[in-house]
């Protein structure tokens, strides 16, 4: 979306979008500098962050990066500490982890909690203040359907994106009182880098079994992936006037898949 950033429906709010360099990060930035948030993006690609805030701002949008780690403590602070005010938090950093459960390691589960599910919470906490201070305060949670569903080699990525809806829950219980709503959205197959095969050798949309799975046979109603764009708009939603009395919940943007067994 984009309209005229002194009159749009998010005028003079300022937004943090972690993992905002590519994929649904990136769209969801700039749909709220769309509809005329200041919006700063966080990824631990500073090059790329610095390249994808640039093409936004070319185009007329109020976009910035910084380079984060959210799996270093230093970093988040700074990265908070930058911020002179903040009305919107949207936790989207992630990475993808498909490891069997034979051979799934201490490590590698660790890992991904701690960017997934973990990083969410310390970056929420250390930009809190400025939240409270808002007092329109949202938090949006990119979670997944997969947080909600289980599914083979998932056991880590399932387990921290499940932590991340109650997680929400929790928080909307927490944050209440301050006036800061917290939702979640768990998308379903989306087309952005994570849904390219583990082995780099193709697309997973792209794959037979895929077409003929969820496309041909309507495991997916809808018949097709979403584009990023489509996760953005539902996150506006949360980031905006019109949610005002909906915190502590879980939208899930799979195109029906959810609702089929």
């Amino acid at each position: 979306m984009t309209t005229d950033a002194a009159t749009g429906p998010l005028s003079g709010r300022h937004a943090l979008v972690t993992g905002g360099a590519r994929g649904i990060g990136a769209a969801i930035a700039a749909d709220l500098a769309g509809r005329g948030a200041s919006v700063t993006i966080a990824d631990r690609d500073g090059e790329l962050a610095m390249e994808t805030a640039a093409q936004m701002a070319a185009s007329g949008l109020a976009v910035q990066a910084r380079a984060c780690d959210l799996t270093i403590p230093a970093e988040v602070e700074a990265l908070a500490a930058a911020l002179p005010v903040l009305d919107i938090l949207v936790n989207n950093a992630a990475i993808l982890d498909a490891t069997p459960i034979r051979m799934l390691t201490r490590p590698t589960f660790d890992k991904v909690q701690q960017i997934n599910q973990n990083a969410a919470l310390w970056l929420t906490l250390a930009v809190l203040p400025k939240l409270r201070a808002s007092g329109r305060g949202r938090i949006v949670n990119i979670a997944s359907i997969m947080g909600l569903r289980g599914s083979a080699d998932s056991v880590a990525y399932s387990t921290a994106k499940g932590g991340l809806v109650n997680m929400t829950r929790a928080l909307a219980v927490d944050l209440a009182a301050d006036g800061i709503l917290v939702n979640c959205i768990c998308p379903g197959f989306v087309d952005t880098r994570m849904a390219i095969l583990p082995d780099g050798s193709g697309h997973e949309h792209q794959t037979d079994w895929f077409q003929d799975i969820y496309i041909k046979y309507g495991r997916v109603p809808l018949r097709r992936a979403a584009p990023p764009e489509e996760i953005a708009r539902s996150a506006a939603f949360f980031c905006g006037d019109d949610c005002s009395y909906v915190t502590g919940q879980v939208l899930v943007v799979d195109g029906g898949l959810s609702a089929t067994f």
